[in-house]
C-alpha cells in the first residue's frame, strides 16, 4: 500500500525539471515568459487601438528602457479625401516589462501628406 501512495505522489507532481532533474522554480518560469520585441509591438499596437478605437499605421519609434518599453505610434485620427489631407497622429506609448500599457499620450499631430520640417521651428 505504502509504494501504490508514493507511486500515486510522484505521478501527481510532475513539475517541470531541469537538465539536472531538479524543479524548476515558478519564479524562473515567469521570467522565461516575457514577451520579446515583436510582441511587445503586436500587445502595444492592440492596446493603444483599444483604447483610443484608432488603428495604429505604423510604430516610428521604440526602444527598451528601464521602466520596460517606450514607443512612438503613428495612427490615422481623421480620414479626408484626398488622403494626403488625412490627419495623423504620432503617441508616445509606455508599456511595462511585461508588454502591458501603463500610459499614452499625443505628441504630434499632422498632414499625412506634410513632412516635418526639423530644426526650423515648422509654421
Amino acid at each position: 500500500m505504502a509504494n501504490a501512495r508514493n507511486t500515486e505522489d510522484s505521478k501527481g507532481s510532475q513539475e517541470p525539471r531541469d537538465s539536472h532533474g531538479s524543479r524548476k522554480s515558478t519564479e524562473n518560469s515567469r521570467a522565461n515568459k516575457r514577451p520579446g520585441p515583436m510582441e511587445v509591438l503586436r500587445q502595444a499596437r492592440g492596446q493603444l487601438a483599444e483604447l483610443t478605437g484608432m488603428e495604429a499605421e505604423s510604430v516610428s519609434s521604440f526602444e527598451q528602457t528601464e521602466e520596460g518599453w517606450a514607443l512612438e505610434v503613428e495612427v490615422l485620427e481623421l480620414e479626408r479625401v484626398p488622403d494626403t489631407m488625412s490627419l495623423m497622429a504620432s503617441y508616445q506609448v509606455e508599456l511595462d516589462p511585461d508588454g502591458q500599457l501603463t500610459g499614452y499620450r499625443r505628441v504630434r499631430r499632422y498632414e499625412r501628406g506634410r513632412a516635418e520640417a526639423r530644426g526650423s521651428g515648422g509654421r
